[in-house]
């Protein structure tokens, strides 16, 4: 049986059920200056966005107990991958259990930014009745939605945005959709770009320059709303707050950013952004099957 270290926090319905098979579940958070120590002490650890195991974290645990990282989500850029199988520790996720939490709150996002619904409700706490100001809204059905990143949850965002009677093109790096019945079409990344009226990007996280930049927002219609539940290094920031300055950017809809918990104030105050704390996979549906799947993992790793 295994020592399992839980650091941000897991579905309770999981963390009984790995007890129930035997597991001894720690659940603690470590801060980064503790962390490579104190997993010398378990051999398997659960994460969430919240801990970053680094480089210098493998080499403090290696030669320990650990065996085994598991990222309770989708991307694992929080994770030195290369470094941690080097040390011969294996590292999973859960690329499934959220994608369906995700990509409904992209589209959250959407409706928020095409009909004011944050920062309408926001000046009705402040006492205002603008509704002359906010009733420029855009409808979504009809428009042409470009998803950039097509793996799980960009096909769980095409099936909704079609069902809404949406247009959607997709970019990803195979060059192709999921089959014949995909409602989506794959497309150029300039071309995207250029025709779609709302951009959601569903990418990992970039090594090189941000998706979107001065550059990629040049070749944008004028007035599109931009979406992102990836990753926050996926925009250049101050770019995005230019566009949404000048008008080029109607709004954005954003839920991850370049630092977490961000300090860009200039943007998340903004009025034409739509903003919440990186909570893409924060339903309790999501969290259950995510929880569900890392159980599997661990009963089925050797």
């Amino acid at each position: 049986m295994m020592r399992i270290l839980v650091t941000d926090g897991m579905d309770q319905q999981a963390v009984s059920q790995l007890r129930a098979n035997g597991h001894e579940v720690v659940e603690q958070f470590y801060e980064p200056d503790q962390l490579g120590e104190a997993l010398r002490e378990f051999d398997a650890v659960i994460i969430r966005s919240a801990t970053k195991i680094r480089a210098p974290h493998i080499e403090q645990a290696k030669g320990s107990r650990l065996k085994l990282i598991i990222r309770a989500g989708v991307g694992i850029d929080n994770i030195d991958v290369a470094d941690a199988e080097a040390a011969g520790i294996a590292v999973r996720n859960t690329p499934g259990a959220s994608s369906a939490a995700v990509a409904e709150l992209a589209l959250a996002h959407m409706f928020s930014c095409a009909r004011y619904v944050s920062i309408a409700g926001h000046t009705m706490r402040e006492g205002k009745w603008e509704k002359k100001a906010y009733s420029k809204g855009v409808e979504v059905c009809g428009k042409t939605l470009g998803i950039w990143g097509y793996g799980r949850i960009g096909m769980a965002l095409a099936r909704m945005a079609h069902g809404l009677g949406m247009t959607v093109l997709v970019n990803n790096r195979s060059g192709k959709t999921a089959g014949p019945d995909d409602p989506a079409k794959w497309v150029p990344v300039d071309e995207l770009l250029v025709r779609a009226d709302f951009i959601s990007l569903n990418m990992p996280s970039t090594e090189a320059k941000p998706l979107i930049n001065r550059e990629s927002i040049a070749k944008m219609k004028d007035g599109v709303i931009l979406i992102n539940t990836s990753r926050g290094s996926n925009i250049d920031e101050d770019a995005l707050l230019d566009a949404l300055n000048s008008g080029k950017v109607r709004a954005a809809g954003l839920d991850v950013y370049a630092e977490e918990p961000t300090k860009n104030e200039a943007l998340y105050q903004h009025p034409a952004v739509s903003c919440t704390p990186h909570i893409g996979a924060g339903t309790r549906e999501a969290q259950g099957r995510i929880g569900m799947e890392i159980v599997e993992i661990i009963e089925s790793f050797g």
